[in-house]
């Protein structure tokens, strides 16, 4: 389909609905791919039409307002020329029912631990007021932000080692007026702080090295820092299971995603008493630790 083709449509629509399934027919003939926010075409099509119309409802149940076309279009082209995620195109995504500024120095948030942080980590921690989490390789800082956000009165510190992703994340917690719950630290792993946490989350880098450049074209536009793991996609993963259990309060927990390489993680520990996470909404490949399990397996001798 055309751009042409694709205002055609949209100006001969009598509906929102028409113009989601003209939107979503024209990213499906232009062979994208879904995966960074969406994964279909349907809700691609639905976030730019509602981001366009900037996501005021009285606009949604009102007749399709024909200005809108040009911009739609617009960016509905680029999508399929550039193959560049939508949420780069517009500057923005969703996660844990909040709406966080993105740009391509910075992973699109997707993670399914959503779901977990949604539930203040429950019933894995149960975090009263003061409790301190800690967000590893924070990005955007879409984790940090929804824990303080979902959690009252927890205080959340988060690192990066990318000056260019804190700055991002900064302008996210302002966004959210959570400059008083929520430190950013330039750092690998820690801050240099002597604080201990209930919980330390991250969605470190996990795909392997040599399969960073296979991946569908929108991957290219992401950090490779935040998507190459190392040769098998679980250095960061390991390094970061081995040095926890220092951080964590005696009753803490560690939750990591490492996606569609869980199965390489557990050949390699076959005995890890990890809990892998089932979601509502989708997605896999996250784990629970407990502190006493990480001290046992990696303090106690018993790889």
């Amino acid at each position: 389909m055309t751009p042409d083709q694709l205002e055609a449509r949209l100006a001969a629509a009598a509906d929102h609905e028409a113009w989601i399934e003209a939107v979503a027919d024209h990213f499906r003939a232009g062979g994208v791919f879904f995966g960074h926010g969406t994964d279909n075409a349907d809700d691609e099509a639905y976030w730019l039409i509602r981001h366009v119309e900037d996501w005021r409802d009285d606009l949604w149940e009102a007749p399709p307002d024909r200005r809108l076309i040009a911009r739609i279009v617009d960016v509905a082209g680029r999508r399929v020329r550039e193959r560049r995620p939508l949420a780069y195109l517009l500057g923005e995504a969703w996660f844990a029912g909040l709406r966080f500024h993105v740009n391509e120095n910075v992973l699109i948030p997707r993670s399914p631990m959503a779901e977990i942080i949604e539930r203040c980590f429950t019933p894995w921690a149960e975090l009263g007021e003061g409790a301190r989490v800690l967000d590893v390789g924070t990005g955007s800082g879409c984790l940090a932000i929804a824990a303080a956000w979902h959690c009252p009165g927890i205080l959340v510190d988060a690192t990066d080692v990318s000056k260019a992703a804190l700055a991002v994340a900064k302008r996210n917690i302002e966004r959210h007026g959570l400059g008083g719950r929520v430190r950013l630290h330039e750092a690998d792993l820690f801050p240099a702080t002597t604080d201990r946490f209930s919980v330390i989350m991250s969605n470190p880098p996990y795909v392997p090295e040599r399969d960073v450049d296979a991946l569908p074209p929108e991957y290219a536009h992401e950090p490779r820092l935040a998507l190459a793991g190392g040769p098998d996609g679980l250095a960061p993963t390991e390094q970061l299971m081995r040095a926890a259990r220092e951080r964590l309060t005696p009753d803490g927990v560690l939750i990591v995603e490492v996606g569609a390489e869980a199965e390489t993680l557990m050949r390699r520990h076959p005995r890890l008493p990890a809990v892998w996470l089932d979601f509502e909404r989708g997605g896999e490949g996250v784990f629970v630790l407990t502190a006493r399990q990480l001290e046992g397996y990696f303090g106690g001798g018993t790889r």
